[in-house]
């Protein structure tokens, strides 16, 4: 337990001190040679993204020599790292700057994101926002970060995806939003701030630390189908809420609009990958 403690502390330590000198002094100041494409005009990466991904990776795998690291960057130049997700070794699962595209407009909605998993199993997370200077730190039966408040208006969710891509709103008591970063909207949902999430879980990077935050403060992660949620489902539709009867009520909606789901999963599935909004 002392060695786990000691081990958030130097995690904590470390993005930190990474995303201050890198990615914190080019806020608002890339040049034009600091972003460039990676798949489309939607699919951006910038400088920052990549020097903070490749200093974590070197730091946290000789924090814990044996594991391994999947990182969004390195995951595009080498789609086979993800097989290390559900393997016997320990692996850092690392979005550098999740919610790029508010990164290089200036938008202070970007987080980076990092979590701690084995044999799909998630171990640990760190969520930091470098704008306001939050860390929220989750683990197992242990919560070092934001307490989970319940909504003032149970009756009537904010939530974000839903509409765009499920065809859920107002009618269904749903009011959308946008942020542009998952890793912020999963912030929200932990302190109380949004009722729920609900996404197709596509990349690991994007969704991992922000699962864990959200059950760990006392939320709940349900499939479309009402069932726990768990890293082998794939690309299945998910939420994570901020209480139970929230998670059941979203697993209800995502499953009464599964076929337009699986069709939306199914088209992305056939586009590259993008840093699109999370919310519509």
């Amino acid at each position: 337990m002392a060695r786990m403690h000691h081990m958030h502390e130097d995690v904590e330590a470390f993005i930190r001190g990474v995303v201050a000198e890198e990615a914190t002094p080019r806020f608002g100041k890339l040049a034009e040679g600091d972003v460039s494409e990676k798949k489309g005009p939607l699919d951006l990466v910038t400088v920052a993204d990549r020097q903070v991904e490749a200093r974590l990776a070197a730091a946290l795998t000789a924090l814990l020599p044996g594991s391994a690291v999947i990182g969004e960057e390195a995951v595009h130049a080498d789609p086979t790292l993800k097989d290390a997700l559900l393997g016997d070794d320990p692996v850092w699962i690392i979005d550098p700057i999740d919610g790029t595209s508010n990164f290089v407009r200036g938008d202070p909605s970007f987080v980076t994101l990092v979590a701690l998993a084995r044999g799909g199993e998630l171990l640990a997370s760190w969520i930091h926002h470098p704008v306001s200077g939050r860390m929220a730190v989750a683990e197992p039966e242990g919560l070092d970060g934001p307490v989970l408040m319940a909504s003032a208006r149970p009756e009537h969710l904010t939530g974000e995806q839903y509409e765009r891509f499920y065809g859920l709103g107002p009618a269904h008591g749903v009011k959308a939003c946008a942020s542009g970063s998952a890793g912020c909207d999963y912030l929200d949902v932990a302190r109380g701030q949004l009722d729920a999430a609900a996404y197709v879980y596509d990349n690991p990077w994007d969704h991992s630390a922000g699962i864990l935050l959200v059950a760990e403060a006392g939320g709940t992660v349900l499939g479309a189908a009402g069932r726990p949620w768990r890293m082998t489902d794939g690309a299945r539709p998910f939420t994570a809420a901020r209480d139970a009867a929230t998670a059941r009520r979203v697993a209800g909606l995502l499953n009464s609009a599964r076929p337009a789901i699986e069709d939306t999963a199914q088209s992305a599935a056939a586009q590259p990958d993008q840093d699109r909004p999370d919310r519509p």
